[in-house]
C-alpha cells in the first residue's frame, strides 16, 4: 500500500519560492502564491511584484503589526521592503503588459499537458468568476508557474489532457507545484522532477491525466515542517 503525505500550502509555498532566482523581478498571484513571500531563502534578494500597485511586497507581518492600509491584490495583509515603492495599479499593468517580469506564480483550477491554464472560473454560479491580473500575466511574464493541488476536492486530476474550465491562456505554464509534485511542461510532455516522499509513479500518474514522466534526476520533495 502506497503511504505518502500531501504538502500543506505553506509547504507548497516553501517549495515554489525555493526556486525564484537571485534579482528576479515576480508577481505572486491571489491565493497561495502569495505566501510564497515568505520563504525566500536568506540572502537571497527577490523584488515581488503586486498588480495592485506595489514594487517591494514583502512577507506576510507578524501578528498585531498589520497595517490596513497595506495590502496585496488578494487583499490580504502584506508588508514592504526597504526601497520598495507604490504606484498606480495601471502602472503596475504597465509593468506586466511590458514584460518587465521575470516570473509569474499563478493558483489554478486546472493545467493541460500543454501548458494551458484555467484559472478564472469554475463555473459555479455560487462562485463568481474573477480573472483579475491572470490574462495579462499569462501574456507578460516571461515564466508562468502554477501553484495547485493535485485533485480537486473530489480526487479528480486537476492536471488534464485538455481543460474542461474557460482558459485564461493557451501554453503558458512552464512548472506545476502541487501537493504531491513538482512537474515541468515540456514539447516533449510532462516530467516529474520531485515527489512526496512515499509517493511512485504509478500512484501519481492514476490522479494525473496525461501520460508523466519521471525525470533522469528525479528528487523526492521534501520541505521543512511548516504549520498551515
Amino acid at each position: 500500500m502506497t503511504t505518502y503525505k500531501p504538502l500543506n500550502r505553506d509547504q507548497m509555498a516553501w517549495r515554489a519560492a525555493q526556486d525564484l532566482q537571485e534579482g528576479a523581478y515576480v508577481n505572486l498571484g491571489i491565493g497561495m502564491p502569495t505566501r510564497a513571500a515568505s520563504y525566500v531563502p536568506d540572502g537571497r534578494e527577490v523584488i515581488f511584484h503586486s498588480e495592485n500597485g506595489i514594487l517591494g511586497l514583502g512577507p506576510k507581518p507578524e501578528p498585531g503589526t498589520e497595517d490596513e492600509n497595506l495590502i496585496d491584490a488578494g487583499k490580504n495583509y502584506t508588508t514592504l521592503i526597504k526601497g520598495g515603492v507604490f504606484m498606480h495599479h495601471a502602472d503596475a499593468f504597465l509593468m506586466i503588459r511590458g514584460k518587465h517580469l521575470d516570473v509569474s506564480l499563478l493558483g489554478a483550477f486546472e493545467v493541460s499537458e500543454q501548458g494551458d491554464l484555467a484559472n478564472w472560473t469554475t463555473e459555479d454560479p455560487s462562485f463568481p468568476p474573477g480573472v483579475g491580473g491572470a490574462m495579462d500575466l499569462a501574456v507578460g511574464a516571461k515564466e508562468i508557474r502554477v501553484i495547485m493541488d493535485h485533485t480537486d476536492k473530489s480526487g479528480q486530476p486537476r492536471i488534464l489532457n485538455k481543460c474542461r474550465l474557460p482558459l485564461t491562456a493557451p501554453g503558458c505554464v512552464k512548472r506545476i507545484y502541487t501537493n504531491l509534485a513538482v512537474i515541468d511542461v515540456t514539447e516533449q510532455g510532462l516530467f516529474v522532477r520531485e515527489m512526496v516522499e512515499g509517493m511512485t509513479l504509478e500512484k501519481l500518474q492514476e490522479l494525473t491525466e496525461p501520460k508523466l514522466q519521471l525525470a533522469n534526476n528525479w528528487q523526492a520533495l521534501s520541505p521543512p515542517a511548516i504549520a498551515a
